[in-house]
C-alpha cells in the first residue's frame, strides 16, 4: 500500500538535522555518478505555469519526480516517489514544507563543506518563507554566533528575527542596510526574488563562504559580477540546470568573467572526488537552484519516517 502524506504529516516527521542527513546521500550519489537528475521543465499556460523535475538516487533505492503548479490560486507542491526496485509506488507527499526543508539543507550541506572552520557569523539577504530554512540549516551544521538579517521592509525583517530567534536561540540582528549583513560575516545567504544583484563583491571579507540561494530563473540575479569574480570556488548543485536558470553565473560567462569549465558541481566536492575549500582565505560560492535529487532523496527519508511513526492515509495503489 502507498502512502499519501500531507504538509502536516511532513511537519511531523521531519527535521532538518533528517533532511540534511537525506541530502548529504543525494549529493554523494551524484558526485559519483550514481544518481540521475533531470532539469526542470517548465509549462506555461495561460493562467499560470506547471513545473516538472525528476530523479533517482539509487543509494536509497528510489525514484521519483516533483510537479508543482503556479497559479494566481497559490503554488501547490507534489512530490512522488517509487521504489527503483520493485516500481511500486510509495507516496505522494504534499511539498511546501518538504521544499522549504529541502532548500535549506542543500545550503547546510554546501556550509558543512565549504564553510570555514571557526565560521560564526552570518549574513542574511531575505526574510521570506524559503529564509526560515536556511537559517534553520546553517544552525544545524555549524556554531552559530550571530546572524545578521537585511531586507527591505523594516517590519518584516524585525518579525523575522524575533520569530528565528525564538526557533534557533541564536542572536539575531536586523539591519537597515544590505552592507551592514556582510560586514564580518563569514557566511552570506542569498534568498529573494530580486532582479538585481542584492550582495555585491566590494563586501566581500577573505574566508567568506556565499549561498546564493534565491534566484533559479535567467532574469534574476542575486550577486553581481564582481563577487563571482572574486570567488576562489564556484559551485552549482547541477551544471547542466545551472546553464538553464543561473543569471549569477550565465552572465559573467557571456562577459567572459568566468567559463562554465571553472564551475563544479557541489557533489564531487561532498563524494570526495574534487576537492573544496583550500585554505581559510579562499571565498567560496554555492549557487543553488533547486534539483529533483534533493525531492526524491529528502521524500525518501519522509516516507521511511511517517512509515515508522504511523502518519500519512494509506491508498490502495
Amino acid at each position: 500500500m502507498s502512502l499519501y502524506i500531507t504538509e502536516d504529516d511532513v511537519t511531523q516527521a521531519m527535521s532538518m538535522k533528517d533532511t540534511i542527513d537525506a541530502l548529504e546521500i543525494g549529493f554523494q550519489d551524484q558526485g559519483n555518478g550514481l544518481a540521475v537528475n533531470l532539469p526542470r521543465r517548465r509549462l506555461r499556460v495561460p493562467m499560470g505555469s506547471m513545473q516538472i523535475m525528476s530523479a533517482s538516487v539509487p543509494s536509497l533505492h528510489v525514484v521519483g519526480f516533483k510537479a508543482y503548479t503556479a497559479t494566481r490560486g497559490g503554488v501547490r507542491f507534489l512530490v512522488y516517489i517509487h521504489s527503483a526496485d520493485t516500481g511500486q509506488l510509495l507516496a505522494i507527499i504534499e511539498a511546501s514544507r518538504l521544499g522549504q526543508l529541502r532548500t535549506g539543507a542543500a545550503s547546510g550541506v554546501a556550509t558543512k563543506y565549504l564553510a570555514k572552520n571557526n565560521a560564526g557569523v552570518v549574513g542574511v539577504y531575505g526574510t521570506g518563507y524559503q529564509a526560515q530554512g536556511q537559517v534553520e540549516a546553517i544552525c544545524e551544521v555549524m556554531a552559530v554566533k550571530r546572524i545578521q538579517v537585511y531586507s527591505r521592509d523594516q517590519g518584516k525583517r524585525e518579525d523575522f528575527c524575533r520569530r528565528m530567534g525564538e526557533i534557533t536561540g541564536v542572536e539575531m540582528v536586523p539591519v537597515s542596510d544590505p552592507q551592514s549583513a556582510a560586514r564580518g560575516a563569514e557566511v552570506i545567504v542569498t534568498i529573494t526574488t530580486s532582479r538585481e544583484p542584492v550582495f555585491k563583491g566590494e563586501w566581500i571579507e577573505p574566508g567568506m563562504h556565499i549561498n546564493a540561494a534565491g534566484a533559479n530563473n535567467l532574469l534574476r540575479r542575486e550577486i553581481d559580477d564582481d563577487a563571482v569574480r572574486k570567488c576562489t570556488l564556484l559551485t552549482a548543485d547541477s551544471v547542466e540546470q545551472a546553464k538553464m536558470e543561473c543569471a549569477d553565473l550565465a552572465q559573467p560567462v557571456e562577459r567572459g568573467i568566468i567559463n562554465w569549465e571553472q564551475v563544479r558541481e557541489l557533489g564531487y566536492i561532498v563524494a570526495g572526488v574534487m576537492p573544496g575549500r583550500k585554505s581559510d582565505a579562499d571565498v567560496t560560492l554555492f549557487e543553488s537552484h533547486g534539483i529533483a535529487i534533493w525531492d526524491v532523496a529528502s521524500a525518501a527519508r519522509c516516507y521511511e519516517l511517517a512509515r515508522a511513526r504511523g502518519l500519512g492515509q494509506e491508498m490502495p495503489m
